[in-house]
C-alpha cells in the first residue's frame, strides 16, 4: 500500500499528519507540491479520487484568492488551471492511496482512507 501526501512542509496540518503517521508506524511519501508541481492531470485525478471538485479544495483566506478574483470564477476548469499555477490556492493535505485520495483535514480523516486500504 503506497501512501503518497501531498503538503506543504511548513504547513501545521500537514507535519501534524506527518507526525500522526510515523507515531503509527505507517510508510509514506511526501511530496512538496510548491517545489513539483502538481499537472493540471494530476489535480484532476486527486480530485476525483477524493470525490471533490475544485471548489472544494480552495484555500479561500490566502492573499492570492482575492489577488486573483477567485470567487469570481465559476468553471472548474479554470478554477484548476489557477491552482496549479498557484498552489498556495489548494488546502493540503491530500493523501493518495491507490484509486482513493482524501483531503485529510483534520488529519485524523486519513484514517477513513486507511482503514478500506487495509481491510
Amino acid at each position: 500500500m503506497k501512501i503518497t501526501v501531498y503538503e506543504k512542509p511548513t504547513c501545521t496540518t500537514c507535519r501534524n499528519l506527518a507526525k500522526l503517521l510515523r507515531e503509527n508506524n505507517i510508510e509514506f511519501e511526501q511530496v512538496n507540491y510548491f517545489i513539483e508541481p502538481l499537472s493540471e492531470e494530476k489535480l484532476r485525478g486527486l480530485l476525483r479520487k477524493a470525490g471533490l471538485s475544485a471548489f472544494d479544495v480552495l484555500r479561500k483566506k490566502e492573499p492570492v484568492y482575492k489577488e486573483l478574483n477567485v470567487a469570481g470564477v465559476k468553471d472548474e476548469n479554470e478554477l484548476i488551471r489557477l491552482i496549479v499555477e498557484n498552489p498556495a490556492l489548494l488546502q493540503r493535505p491530500i493523501v493518495e492511496v491507490g484509486d482513493r485520495a482524501v483531503l485529510a483535514r483534520p488529519v485524523e480523516k486519513v484514517s477513513e482512507i486507511l482503514k478500506t486500504e487495509s481491510a
